[in-house]
């Protein structure tokens, strides 16, 4: 009841709370921003919401996984995101469903679309990404994925 009260009273004198306020102890909400900002290519934004130790691990048998764990937002730009988008056209990350795991565990699962540059060859292949996010910061990210779609469509 009290929150009702102060919902109401905050809208009658005008006063809102900004979004990525309310995101801070929202880890699901931090995570839906993300993949809408790697939507419109807003790789900067992207980064921005990783913390400056982010460990990251791709999918082990994966191509991009030998650098594991990726540790901070430039080790994810420069051996993660800088090789895709220099091997694969049109990447996009589609059909997401988020999942709370917890308070500060989100899992999004979906596909994974592209055409790889050399070969030409498309991709679909699943994936789940598992998210750790406090303080409204990403904190360590660990990915699944069909690796055998990827290295077919990488193969001439």
């Amino acid at each position: 009841m009290k929150t009702i009260v102060l919902i109401t009273l905050l809208l009658f004198v005008g006063i809102t709370v900004p979004t990525h306020a309310q995101d801070f102890h929202n880890p699901t909400a931090t995570i839906e921003r993300l993949y809408e900002h790697f939507d419109k290519g807003e790789i900067p934004e992207v980064l921005s919401l990783m913390d400056t130790e982010i460990e990251w691990n791709e999918a082990e048998g994966f191509a991009y996984a030998e650098g594991n764990p990726y540790i901070g937002p430039d080790a994810v730009l420069n051996g993660v995101f800088g090789r895709i988008g220099t091997e694969w056209d049109n990447f996009t990350v589609t059909d997401r469903t988020f999942y709370a795991v917890d308070q500060d565990m989100v899992l999004v699962t979906g596909y994974y679309k592209a055409v790889h540059k050399e070969t030409t060859q498309p991709l679909k292949a699943q994936f789940a990404h598992l998210w750790w996010v406090r303080d409204g910061k990403i904190k360590k990210f660990q990915q699944y994925t069909d690796t055998h779609q990827w290295a077919t469509a990488m193969k001439e």
